[in-house]
């Protein structure tokens, strides 16, 4: 069995971000849903519960997301109510692969909304918008990277 790519995945509901969190941490921490719970502060029951009708409450979506160690989640959220979720950059320098990155995903995107223009019901609408997502969030990391880098944080 192949690993997953976790940098592409986008969850299509709220319980889909729930159990992505959910498979992120067994596969990338090693960690059972009774260890998530514990983390968290609540029993594996509810946990279960909750995974199974993505209605985890709000107030412990923090918790839960810090204890998985991933955010899908809160970036369903944002992406349900048609915002963009970018990482907020650190300042850093740019190496060339991060520009092949956004050079690549660039060319991906423009060739699946191409494909999507010319006959729209053959092309996949949600992999289309996905790969523009992806696309905005690398330009609106790398906008916010350069002006971070320009100005930076004083250290006090």
């Amino acid at each position: 069995m192949s690993r997953r790519n976790w940098k592409l995945v986008r969850p299509n509901s709220a319980i889909d971000a729930l159990r992505l969190c959910k498979e992120y941490a067994q596969e990338k921490k090693n960690l059972s849903i009774e260890r998530i719970a514990d983390l968290m502060g609540v029993t594996h029951d509810s946990l279960y519960k909750w995974l199974s009708t993505g209605r985890l409450p709000f107030i412990l979506l923090p918790a839960y997301e810090h204890a998985c160690g991933c955010h899908f989640a809160s970036e369903w959220a944002a992406a349900s109510a048609g915002k963009v979720v970018i990482s907020i950059p650190s300042g850093r320098s740019v190496t060339q692969g991060d520009l092949v990155e956004l050079n690549t995903g660039f060319g991906a995107a423009l060739q699946m909304l191409a494909d999507y223009y010319n006959a729209p019901h053959k092309a996949d609408a949600s992999e289309t918008l996905a790969a523009l997502t992806r696309h905005l969030q690398q330009v609106a990391w790398h906008h916010a990277n350069v002006g971070q880098f320009a100005n930076p944080e004083l250290e006090f």
